[in-house]
């Protein structure tokens, strides 16, 4: 096999992994809809202490995810030594790519870690946080390595080549932000707390009470997100002439955004359906996905254009 063909390969793999990544955030944020954060018990790595447990419904969930976890792991293991297997000739873009899949390895055990010690001191809101977070990151990291790998050269000599790149970076991290900021509101239960929309309870200073203040913060950043993503397709073709991929990936991430402000302000009007819910989880990892695709289309010199 050439070595562009192994990387074609390692990026498809890599994307299937970044896949069942986002599917595992979707999932967690179903366990956790459905109650069923402690269908195991506070029993790890057994559930209940078996095995194999007997299944209630709120069990078969809760094994589920871990079974959907334990297949995420093993597919970042796997790209980690397919690509120090193929990556053992010392290629430049091979060494990146076995540096992010070695991060990616121990993303995962911090996640397992995270995962153990959620369970154990039975879900309290500051470790489901960094769970979340840390589940992320490494979709983020997935999508960052799969995209060189699948690129042409050019693409595989990521640099920042205009003010654009920062631009769509610090949208990412902001937009990381908001959906931590959304999980800590389900964890919190503050989801109830500001009924109505775009104001909170009819007013657009709700100060009444802690959870109040957190589901508004988090609304105040959504809607800072939204503004932004109404400007960005037209930023990014302004400033990124010539670049069809960044134009792309800002339209996607504007209509994911604007889809998911419609889906939030359905869950307020409508007291929270759990289908809802589920699908704001979903679509909160999506919109990340999108701006980490945007970041790194950004970050690379357009042909023909001089930048970098």
């Amino acid at each position: 096999m050439s070595d562009s063909n192994r990387l074609r390969a390692w990026s498809r793999l890599t994307w299937l992994t970044a896949a069942a990544t986002f599917f595992l955030i979707a999932f967690g944020g179903f366990v956790r809809i459905s109650e069923s954060g402690l269908g195991c018990g506070d029993d790890w790595p057994l559930c209940n202490g078996q095995l194999i447990p007997d299944m209630s419904f709120a069990t078969f969930i809760e094994f589920g995810h871990r079974i959907v976890a334990a297949i995420v792991a093993a597919l970042v293991v796997t790209v980690a030594v397919t690509a120090w297997k193929w990556g053992a000739g010392g290629d430049m873009v091979w060494t990146r790519l076995k540096r992010a899949a070695l991060l990616a390895v121990l993303l995962v055990f911090i996640q397992i870690m995270l995962g153990a010690v959620t369970v154990w001191l039975e879900l309290p809101p500051a470790s489901v946080i960094l769970h979340l977070g840390t589940a992320m990151l490494l979709m983020g990291l997935l999508i960052v390595a799969a995209l060189p790998a699948g690129s042409g050269p050019a693409g595989r000599a990521v640099k920042m080549s205009d003010a654009a790149s920062g631009v769509a970076l610090w949208t990412a991290v902001y937009g990381f932000v908001v959906v931590l900021a959304g999980g800590l509101v389900a964890n919190l239960d503050a989801g109830y707390a500001c009924q109505g929309f775009p104001a909170c309870n009819g007013s657009w200073m709700p100060l009444d009470n802690p959870l109040m203040q957190i589901h508004w913060v988090h609304r105040l950043l959504a809607y800072g997100l939204f503004g932004w993503a109404l400007f960005l397709p037209r930023y990014v073709k302004e400033r990124r002439r010539g670049d069809a991929g960044a134009g792309r990936a800002a339209i996607v991430a504007t209509v994911q955004v604007v889809v998911q402000v419609l889906i939030a302000a359905g869950m307020v009007s409508m007291s929270l359906p759990d289908w809802m819910r589920a699908a704001h989880v979903a679509f909160g990892a999506a919109i990340f996905g999108s701006l980490v695709w945007l970041a790194w289309t950004a970050a690379r010199p357009v042909e023909g254009s001089g930048l970098g």
